[in-house]
């Protein structure tokens, strides 16, 4: 009980500070956080992270679809495989169809 009634007073602390604030200080908040994404350097930072996380991705598919190989049930198989097809006549960057945007 103590604990929620702390959660409660922080939440009415909270709406309290952030009514005072007020709509002007949510909007330059808000300005300053586009501005943050559309830096460059954020931006870059941001794709390479994304890139590194689909090879790793794949590296991980690859690892497991090995060590797991035929026990794999053969409608789950099929399922992984038509996924493939579809998506390896298109723009796909890697196995899990997703593109390299």
């Amino acid at each position: 009980m103590r604990y929620r009634l702390t959660f409660i007073a922080g939440l009415a602390i909270g709406y309290v500070l952030g009514t005072r604030a007020g709509r002007e200080r949510y909007e330059q908040l808000k300005k300053s956080a586009r501005q943050i994404a559309q830096n460059p350097a954020v931006r870059n930072t941001a794709e390479t992270a994304a890139q590194q996380g689909r090879s790793y991705a794949g590296k991980a598919f690859h690892t497991v679809s090995d060590k797991v190989g035929d026990r794999v049930p053969d409608s789950v198989a099929q399922r992984v495989r038509s996924l493939k097809d579809r998506t390896s006549g298109g723009t796909a960057g890697d196995d899990w169809g997703t593109s390299a945007t």
